[in-house]
């Protein structure tokens, strides 16, 4: 992640340990898509076995880690920092 914004010159991590805050984010994130993939699995596959539900989630969020942390740090600088997303046009 940039250390300032390419655009608006914006210093990301405003103080040391700003970040804490989106790795709770990042949990909940991580739980839902846990979650959602459990209900997908019990009700689209029948409720296999105990280590099928692990066979699948654990990988798939071990894959998705890169795109949660950075989801989760932009979540968390919108909630706190007033960031307002502004589209081009």
């Amino acid at each position: 992640m940039y250390e300032h914004c390419p655009h608006c010159n914006f210093r990301y991590e405003i103080e040391p340990g700003y970040f804490w805050g989106a790795m709770f984010v990042s949990y909940a994130l991580s739980g839902g898509i846990a979650l959602v993939m459990g209900f997908i699995l019990f009700y689209g596959f029948n409720d296999p076995e105990g280590w099928v539900y692990v066979a699948v989630i654990a990988p798939l969020l071990v894959l998705l880690t890169p795109i949660n942390f950075r989801i989760s740090r932009v979540l968390w600088l919108h909630y706190v920092s007033g960031i307002k997303y502004k589209p081009e046009l």
